[in-house]
């Protein structure tokens, strides 16, 4: 399948990185990379992180697997992740729009994650509105949600938290032109 060029606004976009508390970590990270079905997707990783692009259904579906095909039940992982759309600096280069909603990643493993998550919604007077309502978002998925200095902390199941972010983008993509969702992710860390 041959991945095209598509104009810069239709792309959403998630640049992150994945540490790995454990001595052969560049293979488990590795082998993660590899076992994502990415042909939805733009893919590209260089020294210090991987970046998908594409239509937002299909970047949440990639971060999703990547990040529970990371866990391993036993290794405390944690994911940096910044999703982005509208940046007027953005090109259409380096981009992959499928034409169809199939998810490419079926499998869906649930395990507990603590997370951050940061939204900024760019060149609009009514931000705070807008950062309340995707805060108020998490309540109602049911990740307790909880103010911290410059983030909101979350908790609850791998699954919902990514059904809450794609919830995220998809108001965010209804809402405005250019927004940042800057998250982290931990799993299986010995200081809950």
């Amino acid at each position: 399948m041959e991945k095209n060029r598509y104009p810069a606004r239709d792309i959403t976009g998630c640049r992150f990185s994945l540490s790995v508390m454990k001595d052969d970590y560049v293979k488990h990270i590795m082998q993660t990379i590899n076992q994502v079905n990415t042909e939805a997707v733009w893919s590209g990783t260089d020294a210090l992180s991987t970046t998908y692009r594409g239509r937002r259904i299909h970047v949440v579906d990639a971060m999703r697997a990547f990040f529970t095909h990371a866990n391993d039940g036993k290794t405390h992982v944690t994911l940096e992740a910044c999703f982005s759309k509208g940046c007027p600096c953005d090109t259409e280069a380096d981009s992959y729009l499928a034409q169809d909603d199939t998810l490419r990643n079926p499998v869906r493993k649930h395990f507990d994650v603590q997370a951050k998550m940061a939204f900024y919604p760019l060149g609009i007077l009514d931000y705070m509105d807008k950062i309340a309502h995707v805060v108020n978002l998490a309540h109602t998925h049911g990740l307790n949600p909880q103010p911290s200095h410059y983030a909101t902390a979350l908790s609850g199941d791998v699954q919902v938290l990514f059904d809450y972010f794609d919830t995220v983008l998809a108001y965010a993509e209804s809402q405005i032109d250019h927004y940042v969702l800057q998250v982290t992710l931990s799993v299986n860390s010995p200081t809950k």
